[in-house]
């Protein structure tokens, strides 16, 4: 079993990747992932774990994963292996880091990398009762011997789940972890990029998009703090899966950006049809964002009553009604001191599903 945790909080978000009885634990043994000063490193790289032990990985500074290979591919994802998703951490964050926990079930080795571009290459590498020192040596060398014959690449690892939209209508849709993996599986016609947080901006942009089946939305996130959280017209503030129980829908989570990044998480849509999509930033401090006009859509009709313009305006309208100076939250999911995950409401057997989290949210308000 694979499962977030926070130091200082409750489980935040988990990856559950096998369906196993409780196991007895008999030991934590800690592995800090990254550091200070661009470290690019597992410490330690490999340990001997007995049956109920406990693996714990602390995300440090910069942003790593924990993904599961095999001795063969040291640099590729197991297939139906755990992967911990990209975590960000900023470099001023010095305590309350994200956790992942890996219960170990059996002795049989466990080979790790951490899939950001070029990190297994330069030998970021863990492994789990690898068997020998020499052993563990040879799986290190293997990834270091791609680094002459790999190229990065500029595109995302992505899950594809299929997800409800407006009128009960399903898209297929595929979640994009982070630049400088593989490129999407399915074929797409049209990828159609979206600016979150433009400039400071609490926008979209653009802020509508017209879409044929087959297109694709990148939604590339700057600065600040936000997300991409699916809703509908007549709520237009409210995650769907609030407003609608039972609805399947899609929450990019809160994606921390730090005001010196060059670099920028994405998240990708595909869609396979054209019915109106709607969506909303769930910031609520220091201000609602979605009350403040961050809200998107796609293939809205604009000559209807159904428009971009009047789905913004009733997100506008809301802040009106709001008490002033209110930071009050839509959802406890959606506090400020809390840590984002993509998340899928509603898919029971859609697979493993990409999380990033990311450590002290508020900090980048």
């Amino acid at each position: 079993m694979f499962s977030f945790k926070t130091s200082a909080l409750a489980a935040l978000a988990g990856i559950s990747l096998a369906v196993i009885p409780p196991i007895v634990r008999s030991a934590t043994i800690d592995i800090t992932v990254g550091g200070p000063n661009g470290t690019v490193a597992y410490a330690p790289e490999y340990v001997n774990a007995s049956i109920g032990d406990v693996v714990r990985f602390t995300f440090e500074q910069k942003n790593h994963t924990v993904t599961q290979s095999s001795f063969a591919s040291p640099c590729s994802p197991l297939a139906n292996g755990f992967d911990s998703g990209f975590v960000p951490v900023a470099d001023n964050v010095t305590s309350d880091f994200i956790t992942a926990e890996l219960t170990i079930e059996n002795t049989d080795p466990v080979w790790v990398y951490c899939r950001q571009t070029g990190h297994c290459e330069q030998g970021m590498v863990f492994a789990v009762n690898p068997g020998s020192d020499a052993k563990f040596a040879a799986f290190k060398a293997a990834a270091m011997g791609l680094n002459s014959t790999t190229t990065a690449s500029a595109s995302v690892v992505t899950v594809t789940a299929t997800v409800t939209v407006s009128d009960g209508d399903t898209i297929t849709t595929t979640y994009g972890s982070y630049p400088g993996s593989a490129a999407p599986t399915a074929a797409i016609s049209t990828d159609h990029r979206v600016i979150v947080g433009d400039n400071g901006t609490l926008t979209y942009n653009p802020a509508n998009v017209t879409a044929q089946i087959g297109d694709t939305i990148t939604f590339e996130f700057h600065q600040k703090n936000h997300t991409v959280t699916q809703s509908s017209f007549a709520d237009p503030c409210t995650p769907l899966s609030a407003s609608s129980p039972g609805t399947v829908s899609f929450d990019s989570g809160f994606m921390p950006v730090s005001t010196n990044a060059t670099t920028f998480p994405t998240v990708t849509i595909q869609i396979n049809d054209t019915k109106p999509f709607w969506a909303y930033c769930r910031q609520t401090t220091p201000v609602s964002h979605c009350e403040s006009g961050m809200v998107f859509s796609v293939n809205a009709v604009e000559s209807s009553n159904s428009s971009f313009e009047a789905f913004q305006a009733k997100a506008l309208a809301l802040n009106a009604t709001s008490a002033s100076g209110s930071a009050s939250l839509s959802s406890p999911s959606a506090t400020s001191s809390s840590n984002g995950a993509l998340s899928i409401h509603g898919i029971c057997d859609a697979g493993i599903v990409i999380v990033v989290v990311s450590a002290i949210v508020g900090a980048f308000l």
